[in-house]
């Protein structure tokens, strides 16, 4: 064995050429987190990644006298972080089933800015749930609201 390769070297293979070829492979690692918002979930995604203790000769494939010299990896690029779903009450039972039991699921159609109110129900955030009583108590915002010292 020498030092230029991890091949094994006998008496049969006198004369033959030792040949290595760099292959290059496009590695994509796609990975979801849970955050309450994108900020959260980018600072998440920095402490993940890819694994490079993994990166090593076991990664590669040996066969017919072809044996692994090295395996590397490096960063290149990322895409931004794409909102995917919000966590939601399952509603397949009921609404007060799924918030007395804690069944929840991934709801692809709720907007990334959509909350969960007390009562469990998906809302607009630009719409409160207080805005029907605000407009019963006060149409047209006839009133103006002032503090009280």
């Amino acid at each position: 064995m020498s030092n230029i390769t991890d091949q094994y070297i006998g008496k049969d293979d006198l004369g033959k050429n030792l040949y290595r070829k760099k292959t290059y492979y496009t590695l994509c690692i796609e990975q979801d987190v849970l955050a309450k918002n994108q900020d959260e979930a980018d600072t998440k995604f920095s402490d993940a990644g890819i694994n490079y203790e993994n990166v090593n000769k076991n990664l590669a494939e040996e066969k017919n006298g072809v044996e692994t010299y090295m395996v590397d990896a490096n960063y290149t690029d990322s895409d931004k972080t794409e909102y995917v779903a919000k966590v939601v009450y399952d509603e397949y039972d009921g609404l007060d089933n799924a918030i007395e039991n804690g069944d929840v699921e991934l709801d692809t159609y709720a907007s990334e800015n959509d909350i969960i109110t007390a009562d469990g129900k998906v809302v607009d955030k630009e719409e409160s749930p207080l805005d029907d009583l605000h407009e019963a108590l006060n149409p047209n915002n006839s009133y103006k609201l002032v503090e009280s010292i």
